[in-house]
């Protein structure tokens, strides 16, 4: 780690999703010398944790493959998993950033045989499966992860079991006397692409989800769709594992509210859209399968019209205009019942269902502030374009909250951005 170099014609690019991915891959194959940085022990981001995009409904590997062919073929890009920013100062063209790194305990020598993990029987809640299930404490993040390398969680560091894991590699990929360490690097420009985190569902206290088991949220109902996911593809419902077939989802939960977020996520009208053709896709034409989706408006802009057009013409997709007031359970049957008004009939509903998802709003996943506290950001906590911010350009979901195909496209103007900053380095500097 420490023969890492790093200069004010540099470019670091501040999270390994699709949005920091891209920045870093572009800026790389225009000439550029990039370090690319993520927190977690792998990069993909949320995009990693999809089943599907919209609207083509193609599964994301796809795109991940790609991204990640690209990336290792460019020697100009350098990455670092499980690191974290703590400081940035300087100016345009000449920065100096603190980066923290967390051990991972698995050295490059490892060959993700498994071993280590079939060794250790402690397990860990699945962050990749937004804890919905465990894994074990020696883990390797999801089936795609780059760098493919095994994780050895720090809970059983000290334990007879991480000496197991050591003894059952032969690779000596297994380095116990890992620790953290900081690095100082320069850079000309800094690419923020720190992504978007689900708002807090337990926050909407009317809705439940910190109540109810079967109210969960749009980023673990996608999980579930998932074959490798934590009901292995299977639609179940968390109280007791019964198929759930009439799912409601309610849009803008927590979004467009005073109360908790004051902006529109913007992907929450589409995920949902999405996520109610996964009902057909799981029961194909079992008369019992439906979905119902609860909303204030949608808005499917561009070419999202034509797939929001044929939702609607799906018999098992049903809509109902309604900021849906509260939810309360049945306590015999574990159903969740939305209570509400509906808009276009002014009548009032007390509709039962086997499960709600709720379509959780975007925030930042991190807060530039804390470690460039000059940087601009609006009332959500979004990077703005400013030209105040120097050379820190924020990319995809640090920016604004963003579908993968705005988020790509944003990311590449961002990289650009860099690319002309370390560019007037390198004339200044000729």
């Amino acid at each position: 780690m420490t023969d890492l170099v790093a200069t004010n014609e540099t470019i670091l690019v501040v999270g390994g999703g699709i949005s920091g991915m891209t920045a870093a891959i572009e800026a790389a194959e225009c000439g550029k010398d990039v370090v690319l940085i993520e927190k977690t022990p792998a990069l993909g981001g949320r995009v990693s944790q999809l089943y599907k995009y919209f609207p083509k409904l193609c599964h994301p590997v796809c795109g991940l493959e790609i991204n990640l062919r690209r990336l290792k073929a460019q020697k100009r890009l350098r990455v670092l998993t499980m690191a974290q920013v703590t400081n940035i100062s300087g100016n345009a063209g000449d920065y100096s950033v603190s980066i923290k790194v967390s051990p991972r305990y698995v050295n490059e020598n490892c060959t993700a045989c498994g071993a280590c993990a079939e060794a250790v029987s402690s397990e860990i809640d699945d962050p990749f499966q937004y804890n919905m299930s465990r894994t074990k404490a020696v883990y390797l993040p999801f089936n795609m992860a780059y760098p493919q390398r095994y994780v050895i969680d720090g809970s059983i560091i000290g334990t007879a079991e991480a000496d197991q894991a050591k003894t059952a590699c032969q690779y000596n990929a297994v380095d116990l006397d890992m620790s953290e360490e900081t690095l100082e690097l320069k850079a000309g420009a800094v690419i923020w692409a720190t992504g978007w985190k689900p708002y807090d569902a337990n926050k909407i206290q009317p809705y439940g989800y910190d109540r109810y088991a079967n109210v969960i949220t749009s980023v673990e109902f996608e999980r579930m769709m998932d074959p490798y996911g934590p009901t292995a593809g299977k639609l179940l419902r968390p109280s007791d594992n019964k198929e759930a077939k009439n799912i409601a989802f309610i849009q803008c939960a927590g979004s467009r509210d005073r109360n908790h977020l004051t902006h529109c996520s913007r992907i929450c009208c589409m995920a949902s859209l999405k996520q109610s053709t996964y009902i057909s896709e799981q029961y194909g034409d079992d008369d019992d399968a439906k979905s119902t989706i609860y909303y204030i408006d949608i808005r499917a802009i561009d070419r999202f019209e034509d797939f929001y057009k044929k939702v609607q013409d799906d018999p098992k997709t049903h809509f109902v205009k309604s900021k849906v007031a509260n939810i309360t359970e049945d306590e015999k049957t574990g159903d969740v019942i939305l209570h509400g008004v509906d808009t276009e009939g002014y009548n009032r509903y007390d509709n039962s269902h086997d499960l709600c998802v709720l379509a959780v709003g975007m925030t930042p996943n991190a807060n530039i502030k804390e470690v460039a506290a000059d940087t601009h950001t609006d009332v959500s906590g979004f990077i703005e374009a400013d030209e105040a911010n120097g050379a820190i350009f924020g990319a995809g979901c640090a920016s604004n909250a963003l579908d993968v195909n705005r988020s790509v496209q944003h990311a590449t103007a961002a990289s650009l951005r860099a690319i002309q900053v370390v560019n007037r380095v390198a004339s200044a500097e000729a």
